[in-house]
C-alpha cells in the first residue's frame, strides 16, 4: 500500500496511460494501412522500435533535475534554428517539402525540435517578467523569438508546421497574461490575412472590424496607425505569400474552401477521408477489413489521415474512445499548469499542451473535412519516428514537473 502511494505520489499514470493506449491503437492503424501496401510494409517495425526508444527516452527525461530544461532553453533554440537552416540548404524534398534531413537512412525533421526550443526559450523570457505583458517592446521581442524558425519553416515550405507555431505562440502569450489589446495586435493581422483569401468583401469586413476595434480601445492615433498599416500589409501581402507556397499547397487551400471543385485532385483525400469514417459506423468494419484502408483509397493513410483508419475499422466507438483518451490527457496537463507555482514551468507545460492540442485538432479536423489539408499527425498515433519522439520528451518534462510538483507548485 506505501509503495502504491509513494509510485503514485511520484509518478502521475494519468499522463503515460492514455499516452501508451494511443500508442497501440496507432501501431494497429499502421500495421492495417500498409499491410497490402509493399513500399510501406515496414513501417509498423519502424514504428515499433521508435515507440520502444522514445519510451526509454521519456523516462531519462522524466528522471533529470526539472532545472534542466531551463538551462537547455538556449541552446536547444540556438540549435535547432542551425538545424532549420541547414536543411534548406541539404535537406531531402518531400512532397514538395524540404523540410528532411537523412542521418544514416534516417529521416529528421528539424522543425520537431524546434517546437520544444520555441517553447522553452518563450517560457525563459516570459517568465523573467514579473508583471504581465502589456507593453508592445515585450510583445514584439515574444514574437520575434517565436516567428524567427517560423521564417525557416515557411522557407521550406512547411505550412502546416507553421500554423502550430502561430497556436503555441498564442497560447503562451495569453497564459502569460497578455492584455486583451495585445492580443487583438496579434490576432488581428492574421485573422486579416485569412479573410483576405476568401475575397475582397471579406477583406474590407475584417478591415472594418479592425477600424472599429482600435476606435473603442482608445489608443493615441499614431499607435493606432501602425496597428491599422499592420492589417493593411498582412492583408496585400497575402497574395503574394500565397504564390510563394508549393503549388500543391495552393491546392490543399483552394481543395479545403472547395473540396468538391476537384474530386479526383486536391480535394480528393479529404472527401474519401470523410467516405472512410462515415462507412465505419458504430462498431467499425473491423480490423483488416476497412475496404477504404486495405484498397488503399487514401494515399499514406498511415501519417496524417490514419484517424480515418480507425474510424472505418473500429467505428463511432474507436474515434470516441481516441478523442476520449485525448481529452484526457489534455485536462491532466491543464491542471499541472494550473497548479505550477512556478511560472516557467507553467509557460512550458502550456506550450506542450498546445502543440499537442494543434496537432489533434487539425489532424481530426481535416480528416472530417472542417479543416485544410495540411500535412500534420496525429500525436502518439501517426506514423513517425522523430514526432513521436519529440512527442514522448515533452511528456517527460510534463512527468518531471509532477514528480517534483511539491518543490515547484
Amino acid at each position: 500500500m506505501r509503495i502504491d502511494y509513494k509510485l503514485k505520489d511520484k509518478f502521475d499514470l494519468g499522463l503515460l496511460i492514455p499516452v501508451a493506449i494511443l500508442f497501440c491503437i496507432g501501431l494497429l492503424a499502421i500495421y492495417s494501412s500498409t499491410l497490402n501496401n509493399p513500399h510501406a510494409s515496414g513501417n509498423f517495425h519502424k514504428q515499433l522500435i521508435w515507440g520502444i526508444g522514445s519510451f526509454i527516452i521519456f523516462f531519462v527525461v522524466y528522471s533529470v533535475p526539472t532545472n534542466t530544461f531551463k538551462t537547455v532553453a538556449v541552446p536547444t533554440y540556438l540549435i535547432s534554428l542551425l538545424f532549420l537552416m541547414v536543411v534548406l540548404v541539404i535537406g531531402k524534398r518531400i512532397s514538395g517539402q524540404k523540410s528532411w534531413l537523412g542521418l544514416e537512412g534516417l529521416g529528421f525533421q528539424p522543425s520537431e525540435l524546434a517546437k520544444l526550443g520555441t517553447v522553452l526559450i518563450m517560457s525563459a523570457f516570459l517568465s523573467r517578467k514579473t508583471t504581465d505583458i502589456d507593453t508592445f517592446k515585450d510583445i514584439f521581442i515574444a514574437l520575434a523569438i517565436g516567428f524567427i524558425p517560423v521564417i525557416l519553416i515557411m522557407l521550406e515550405p512547411d505550412l502546416g508546421t507553421s500554423f502550430v507555431f502561430f497556436g503555441l505562440i498564442l497560447a503562451i502569450l495569453f497564459w502569460k497574461g497578455i492584455s486583451l489589446f495585445g492580443l487583438f495586435v496579434v490576432l488581428s493581422p492574421a485573422l486579416l490575412a485569412v479573410a483576405s483569401l476568401f475575397g475582397t468583401l471579406y477583406f474590407i469586413g475584417g478591415l472594418i472590424f479592425v477600424i472599429i476595434s482600435l476606435i473603442l480601445f482608445k489608443k493615441d492615433i499614431f499607435f493606432s496607425g501602425s496597428i491599422l498599416a499592420l492589417n493593411l500589409a498582412a492583408g496585400f501581402f497575402t497574395n503574394y505569400v500565397y504564390r510563394a507556397l508549393s503549388l500543391h499547397q495552393q491546392t490543399r487551400i483552394r481543395s479545403f474552401i472547395n473540396p468538391s471543385a476537384d474530386p479526383l485532385g486536391a480535394g480528393y483525400n479529404a472527401i474519401q477521408a470523410k467516405v472512410a469514417i462515415g462507412s465505419g459506423g458504430l462498431l467499425g468494419k473491423g480490423f483488416l477489413a476497412g475496404s477504404q484502408t486495405q484498397l488503399q483509397f487514401i494515399p499514406e493513410q498511415w501519417t496524417d489521415f490514419i484517424y480515418c483508419v480507425i474510424g472505418e475499422e473500429f467505428g463511432f466507438i474507436g474515434t470516441i474512445i481516441t478523442l476520449g483518451l485525448f481529452l484526457y490527457l489534455f485536462i491532466r496537463l491543464l491542471r499541472l499548469a494550473t497548479s505550477a507555482k512556478d511560472e516557467f514551468l507553467s509557460l512550458t507545460l502550456i506550450g506542450i499542451l498546445s502543440i499537442y492540442f494543434i496537432h489533434f485538432i487539425i489532424n481530426v479536423g481535416m480528416v472530417i473535412g472542417i479543416m485544410p489539408v495540411i500535412g500534420l499527425p496525429l500525436p502518439f498515433v501517426s506514423y513517425g519516428g522523430s514526432s513521436l519522439l519529440l512527442n514522448m520528451i515533452m511528456l517527460g518534462i510534463a512527468a518531471n514537473v509532477y514528480r517534483t510538483r511539491k518543490n515547484y507548485t
